[in-house]
């Protein structure tokens, strides 16, 4: 198709700065929430104000969330992280800007990533700063409610769940295990809450020394992540949007290609370092 071959000249030239949303994580089998595979939320995202503030709030997140880690913990790459990861081993990707909180391009094998939105498999004491691993705490969640059992109905992008309220009442979240009394939260960003100055001063730096943007997989919908492509488009830095469906930068691209990302991302990799997408980085067959 016409649009890989200026996808495929615009990325050669080196210089290129991704930014990932959901849509890239999808055939790994984790939801988007406004892509062709989106599922609809029957609740509001949890604020951080509400998880602070209200004890059963609270109770609820960690129910839902204490399944839908679960899955995200299962996810494993696919051909896209993958192909962003041998992109970056082939000098043509300087860095990844991902606004997902699974974790995936790291472990499909890519350097330079910054977590805008942090990570799932991290959790943070609100009261002492601890870092603890998440499957510490859900080893400590399992222990604390050995009895609790509910069917998921859906799982959302960010790991929580939709869950009846009558199945969560009787659900214990645990403390931080270090100072025995602070607030536990996965070290994610929380609607309501903001991205730590520092982070966004380093997604700003990486986007206005690239020579293009490569926008995967999202919709541009929240202005934390559109404002590096509309600072990019300002300086007269390239953006590339490959995504299912119109995005809120559109406006400010160079290229738009509306195809999926498993199709276009292999090809792209295959095109640019003669290695098939599907297969970088991926375990060797024993």
């Amino acid at each position: 198709m016409e649009s890989l071959d200026v996808l495929t000249s615009l990325v050669a030239g080196g210089g290129v700065v991704v930014l990932s949303g959901a849509g890239l994580s999808t055939e790994s089998g984790i939801p988007d929430y406004r892509g062709p595979s989106g599922v609809a939320r029957r609740h509001t995202p949890m604020t951080f104000q509400a998880f602070t503030g209200d004890p059963l709030a609270r109770r609820r997140y960690w129910a839902r969330s204490h399944l839908g880690w679960r899955l995200i913990a299962r996810a494993a790459p696919n051909a896209g992280h993958r192909a962003v990861a041998g992109l970056q081993r082939a000098g043509l990707v300087d860095a990844v800007i991902t606004q997902n909180v699974d974790g995936l391009h790291g472990a499909a094998g890519s350097p330079a990533v910054i977590e805008l939105h942090g990570r799932l498999d991290e959790v943070t004491c609100l009261d002492c700063g601890n870092l603890t691993s998440r499957e510490e705490v859900d080893r400590r969640l399992r222990e604390a409610n050995p009895d609790f059992v509910a069917q998921v109905a859906a799982v959302n992008p960010d790991g929580d769940v939709d869950l009846p309220d009558r199945q969560v009442a009787a659900f214990r979240p645990v403390d931080c295990g270090i100072c025995g009394t602070g607030m536990l939260k996965p070290d994610v960003v929380f609607f309501g809450e903001t991205v730590p100055p520092e982070r966004v001063a380093r997604c700003f730096a990486v986007v206005e020394q690239a020579r293009a943007v490569l926008v995967l997989g999202s919709s541009l919908t929240v202005m934390s992540g559109r404002r590096f492509v509309i600072r990019a488009a300002k300086r007269g830095i390239a953006v590339a949007i490959v995504n299912q469906g119109p995005t809120r930068g559109d406006g400010y691209a160079t290229l738009s290609v509306d195809a999926p990302l498993g199709v276009v991302l292999p090809a792209l990799a295959d095109r640019l370092t003669g290695a098939d997408a599907a297969t970088i980085g991926a375990p060797t067959p024993v």
